[in-house]
């Protein structure tokens, strides 16, 4: 379905920010790989965290559920015997599992959406894997792919962090698991260092013991050790909640997003900082944020590599800002569900944004009168380049369509619920 998004001259109310959507894949991935019961308080609803524990499922795990809390008996070790698994459009979920799943005899993650994570390359982890013993057929690193191995083993192993940290991060939850040590180190560079550190938070709580450098390029990882079955409690997501608080700053606003905490390890904590950077009137006290938009705002540069999954967001703020905006050491963006560098910013362009590209950085021009907007869109069936888009549309002069928006239950099913009920003037179409 698409959504039109009209032009909208207030927004008002308060929300509830949604649960993280990482945090809530990462908990049921340790869960599922604990001996024992855990329990997931207020854990994420969305395409992605289905699509673990669908798969978590199918590898073994018994799950129930209720509004408050998932309840997870995991396999701990010995994962079942599946043929395939059905990651659907997720990305980390693939990445996560191809790990997990190199304690199968032989398993296929199949291709259901060729046009996104089917152009996504995943052969540095393919190499890492090959280096413990694991059989690995592939289409030039794109799925589908086939893993044969049962016995993974431990020792020296090396990976490349310069497209994405989850290659390492899956090397993390599944090395602890092994009869022998082991030593990870982080080849060229390593994007999004931040959501490593999430990874390690959940390991650690899970019981898990890994000895990590200060600059987490290097690490050893005692083996034979096991998951312990724990509670959790899922926080809010800023990834979600930064084009909410984009879209309250870019227009007359009092929006107030509870539950982000503001001791968070999520790199995206820094939305907050930057919209503070660009002169945005917000106020964070505890987990409660509050933005009173409208005014007028100031261009500035940031460094993206700090808060990924909140740059799109955040770009589509500063199209409204004065002066000429830079996001740099970016380039990871381009390896997304779709390229996010070049192909938003050329929607973006439709729209009557003024922007430009670099291999690793994004200029935009901002238009403090607003853009002309009454065009459609295509947003290339990533959520976040939806939700980004919306922002914009929101400050356009005339009304956008944005095709195929449904795709932000990727992350965010309620994202136009939240956003209707804090008056934004957005309609679904066939």
């Amino acid at each position: 379905m698409d959504m039109i998004v009209q032009p909208t001259s207030r927004l008002q109310g308060e929300i509830q920010a949604l649960s993280s959507k990482n945090y809530t894949t990462r908990y049921l991935l340790v869960a599922a790989l604990a001996e024992g019961t855990s329990t997931i308080y207020y854990p994420a609803h969305s395409e992605d965290s289905d699509a673990m524990r669908r798969c978590i499922r199918d590898l073994g795990a018994v799950i129930t559920e209720d509004d408050e809390k998932i309840v997870i008996t995991g396999f701990g070790k010995h994962p079942a015997s599946v043929e395939q698994l059905d990651v659907g459009n997720a990305g980390a979920v693939l990445r996560f599992l191809m790990a997990i799943a190199a304690l199968c005899p032989e398993v296929t993650f199949i291709n259901t959406y060729p046009d996104s994570l089917g152009k996504r390359p995943h052969d540095d982890l393919i190499d890492a894997l090959k280096q413990m013993g694991i059989e690995v057929e592939h289409q030039s690193g794109r799925l589908p792919i086939t893993l044969k191995g049962g016995s993974p083993k431990g020792g020296r192993i090396r990976v490349s962090g310069s497209v994405s940290s989850q290659y390492l991060s899956a090397l993390l939850f599944l090395t602890p698991l092994l009869p022998e040590d082991s030593e990870i180190e982080v080849l060229h560079d390593l994007k999004s260092k931040v959501v490593v550190g999430q990874t390690l938070e959940v390991l650690a709580q899970a019981g898990i013991r890994i000895d990590a450098s200060d600059d987490l390029m290097f690490y050893k990882v005692p083996g034979r050790q096991s998951y312990q079955a724990k509670e959790y409690s899922v926080q809010g997501d800023y990834p979600g909640s930064a084009a909410i608080l984009a879209a309250a700053a870019v227009v007359d606003s009092d929006v107030t997003v509870l539950r982000l905490e503001e001791n968070s390890r999520q790199g995206e904590r820094a939305v907050v900082d930057v919209l503070k950077a660009m002169g945005v009137d917000l106020t964070h006290e505890g987990s409660v944020v509050r933005v009173q938009g409208g005014k007028p705002m100031k261009a500035g540069e940031f460094d993206g590599d700090e808060f990924t999954d909140g740059v799109l967001a955040m770009v589509a703020a500063s199209v409204f800002a004065e002066g000429t905006s830079r996001f740099y050491n970016v380039e990871n963006l381009r390896y997304k569900e779709c390229d996010r560098i070049t192909d938003y910013l050329n929607e973006l362009r439709k729209a009557g944004a003024q922007v430009e590209e670099r291999q690793s950085e994004i200029i935009v021009h901002g238009r403090p009168e607003g853009i002309e907007g009454g065009v459609e869109i295509n947003a290339h069936y990533d959520h976040r380049v939806i939700m980004s888009l919306t922002v914009v549309g929101l400050r356009a002069k005339q009304p956008i369509r944005i095709k195929d928006a449904h795709h932000v239950a990727k992350s965010y099913p309620h994202y136009f619920d939240h956003l209707k009920s804090l008056g934004a003037n957005v309609q679904w179409v066939e």
